[in-house]
């Protein structure tokens, strides 16, 4: 069966609203649990709603913590691997010239 395409617009009745936030919240949190069951990799998802006080954290707020922390050093090593000093700059620099000149 075919399925139309559903005009996205803000809900006014709110009981409605709040009815499909929770069908929505389950079935994003299934694909974020199923994505790391099938991939193998470390996911975790924050939802804030204006129907609870605090946010809702996936799978915990501890292992959300560890994704996080990791997700930080990833982005560290990757700063520290584009980083140059001024002798590694001039090296690459005399390398790619020579290559230049090869070519010509």
């Amino acid at each position: 069966m075919i399925r139309t395409k559903v005009k996205l617009t803000y809900i006014t009745n709110d009981s409605s609203r709040k009815a499909t936030y929770k069908k929505r919240k389950k079935g994003l949190m299934e694909k974020v649990s199923e994505l790391s069951t099938y991939c193998g990799i470390d996911t975790c998802a924050i939802m804030r709603s204006p129907y609870d006080s605090q946010p809702e954290v996936w799978p915990s707020l501890l292992r959300f913590e560890q994704v996080l922390s990791k997700f930080k050093m990833i982005l560290k090593m990757e700063q520290r691997k584009n980083m140059v000093n001024q002798e590694r700059f001039l090296s690459q620099r005399i390398v790619k010239v020579v290559e230049q000149i090869k070519k010509h």
